[in-house]
């Protein structure tokens, strides 16, 4: 008898040692992943150093009427060709196609490096070309603004891949080494340096085109420069399979991202009119879109790889399976959210503590509305378009992240008109 209590005694302690074994496992991972994703997050911060570079040099914005009308534009199409980028290398990188070396990469990383500079061009031409169309209607742009126009939109493209770029891929490769998951880490932290940077080449470029006579020829030499690159590119991957399918696919993505950016222009009329004077509210509204893109990136990223390992079904149900990073990722929003509350009210808010309780709910509000439907948007994507039969790198980042400006402008509308 007191050998069958020893024996189920003995029994009952190793299944208890084995269930906190697997706790402490399961919190290991969810604290893993959730300390990976606020510090993705966490450089949503440095988004205040790019409104800063507009302040400081918002003089040479005014150089021209149409300076302001086209950076908007640049900086989400940037922002996808980005998302293209970074959201292939962080899939390449878990299955083995690109290896973490800085030389002798396959050749797959060859074809993206080279498709995303061919769409770098070719969405600066498209983009120079909508504006110009743009202006002819409502601002009575002339043939020399539009040539002045694509000249400045090119230009500042192919500073931005030269820049970005390398940035994009040492960060892949470093996180990588480092054992971080770059679905994770990658796009979040490359989309904030990003906007930096393109800020800071569009504002080089437009200095450089009208503050001297030597400016315009550097510019334009730039341009062709760039465009005799492309040429060579094209000319020699024009066979590859890979390379054309990458450009026609997020050719689509495009024409998507720029019925999005109208639409997050007219909501963005509609927020200015419902907030008035509250400073508040505009000193964190870049900072929420981004998080909130960050977040469907993470969601949407994620997936992608592990469709492609196939370790996670092609159905939308299968979301259940994914619950464990749109966890980590929803729970580090919110604690971004309420560091950019605690930045605004200290700086720009009111003492009151009626008024700091309705700020804090609107935010709040907003987080809940955005994150939860970029999250369902991100994940259908990346289902949707691989059961089709595409590359879901080619369209989750790129139209996440554009339709992460709407839906955060939208949610934050009805967040300060609900709560009054």
């Amino acid at each position: 008898m007191s050998a069958k209590r020893e024996i189920r005694y003995g029994g009952d302690v190793g299944w208890m040692e084995v269930t906190r074994m697997t706790i402490r496992a399961r919190m290991g991972a969810l604290l893993k992943g959730l300390g990976q994703s606020v510090l993705s997050l966490s450089f949503n911060l440095g988004g205040i150093l790019a409104g800063t570079l507009l302040a400081s040099y918002v003089d040479v914005f005014s150089v021209t009427p149409w300076a302001f009308l086209v950076f908007p534009g640049i900086l989400s199409i940037r922002g996808a060709i980005g998302g293209l980028f970074s959201g292939r290398l962080s899939t390449a990188l878990h299955i083995g196609t690109v290896r973490p070396s800085y030389s002798k990469n396959t050749r797959l990383f060859y074809l993206l490096l080279s498709a995303t500079a061919t769409l770098a061009l070719g969405s600066g031409v498209m983009m120079g070309l909508a504006a110009s169309l743009f202006g002819a209607f409502f601002s009575k742009t002339t043939a020399a603004d539009s040539l002045v126009m694509m000249a400045v939109i090119i230009a500042t493209m192919a500073l931005s891949f030269v820049a970005i770029s390398p940035i994009t891929f040492g960060i892949s490769i470093l996180s990588f080494k480092r054992g971080l998951d770059p679905d994770v880490v990658v796009y979040p932290v490359i989309s904030t340096v990003a906007d930096v940077l393109v800020t800071l080449c569009y504002i080089l470029v437009l200095d450089s085109f009208f503050s001297s006579q030597l400016g315009p020829i550097l510019i334009w030499l730039l341009d062709i420069a760039f465009l005799l690159a492309v040429s060579h590119i094209l000319i020699k991957n024009r066979r590859e399979k890979e390379f054309a399918r990458t450009i026609r696919e997020f050719l689509l993505t495009l024409v998507l991202v720029a019925f999005i950016v109208n639409v997050t222009g007219l909501i963005l009329g509609e927020i200015s009119q419902a907030i008035g004077d509250r400073p508040e509210i505009y000193v964190v509204y870049p900072a929420l879109i981004d998080t909130v893109g960050d977040v469907g990136s993470i969601v949407g990223s994620t997936a992608t790889t592990n469709l492609a390992l196939g370790t996670l079904r092609p159905t939308f149900s299968s979301i259940k399976q994914h619950l464990a990073v749109i966890g980590d990722g929803w729970i580090a929003s919110v604690i971004m959210f309420m560091l950019f509350f605690t930045a605004a009210s200290t700086t720009h808010g009111t003492a009151v503590l009626g008024g700091l309780s309705k700020f804090a709910a609107q935010i709040l509000i907003t987080n809940v509305l955005s994150v939860s439907a970029i999250v369902i948007i991100s994940y259908a994507v990346a289902i949707n378009t691989y059961k089709r039969g595409w590359d879901p790198d080619n369209f989750v980042i790129p139209i996440e992240s554009s339709l992460a400006d709407s839906i955060t402008s939208l949610s934050l509308l009805i967040a300060v008109t609900t709560i009054v």
